[in-house]
């Protein structure tokens, strides 16, 4: 099921903050019925609609529903290095759960790319011919993937970010608002591009660029700063 194509099998949204508004409107935009919203936060404050959904309770609800009579969307989104986004993919789908890929009208997907489950390209976004999108991945709004391009399970292309041609985004990675990475570039897993950065040669496994001060940190999880 790829931006509502295929079986009409009801979706429940996963998460009640920013990206899960974007992604209700994807959703909407493609015809996909939502059966309904799953979030802690509003389960514990009683709240029994959110966006005009129903509110079917916290994640431990889904214990209720047939892993074949819905499929879920992950409504949760990506800060770097924040493992909630992957964490609650990873459970659900070892439940047996099933994350289609979810495609916005507006965007412009090669029919040679490959999406993996749970894959999002948001509005407005490109991805070019012989390009792989792993599961989980986010392509957000107006974002660009050139040809053959990989972009790792879990990835985040914030909005507006040009990823060039060939260039390789390992698992877990941040892409930031803007960023543009040049062509065959290899950025490592975990790794924090900020937002407008240009990055023109590879990146090692947790490694952060940032643009105000052109700053460069490697391994921050071994030296304690994160």
């Amino acid at each position: 099921m790829t931006g509502g194509e295929g079986e009409a099998v009801p979706v429940i949204v996963l998460g009640a903050g920013g990206h899960a508004r974007v992604l209700i409107d994807l959703l909407t935009e493609c015809g996909v019925p939502i059966l309904g919203v799953c979030d802690p936060g509003l389960a514990s404050s009683q709240t029994d609609k959110w966006q005009g959904l129903s509110v079917l309770g916290a994640d431990d609800i889904l214990e209720e529903f047939d892993v074949d009579d819905v499929v879920l969307a992950n409504g949760v989104g990506f800060l770097p290095r924040s493992l909630n986004r992957q964490n609650l993919f990873c459970a659900m789908k070892a439940r047996g759960f099933r994350f289609p890929e979810w495609v916005h009208p507006s965007a412009f997907v090669s029919r040679s790319t490959e999406l993996h489950s749970g894959a999002q390209v948001m509005a407005g976004a490109i991805v070019q011919a012989g390009s792989v999108i792993h599961e989980n991945a986010i392509i957000n709004t107006g974002a660009s993937i050139d040809h053959e391009s990989a972009v790792g399970s879990h990835v985040h292309v914030a909005p507006g970010a040009t990823i060039c041609g060939n260039v390789t985004i390992g698992e877990g990675a941040f892409i930031g608002a803007g960023a543009t990475v040049t062509q065959g570039v290899s950025i490592g897993a975990r790794s924090v591009i900020g937002a407008g950065v240009t990055l023109r040669h590879d990146a090692e496994p947790d490694s952060t660029y940032r643009l105000a001060s052109t700053h460069y940190q490697s391994n921050i999880r071994r030296r304690g700063l994160e």
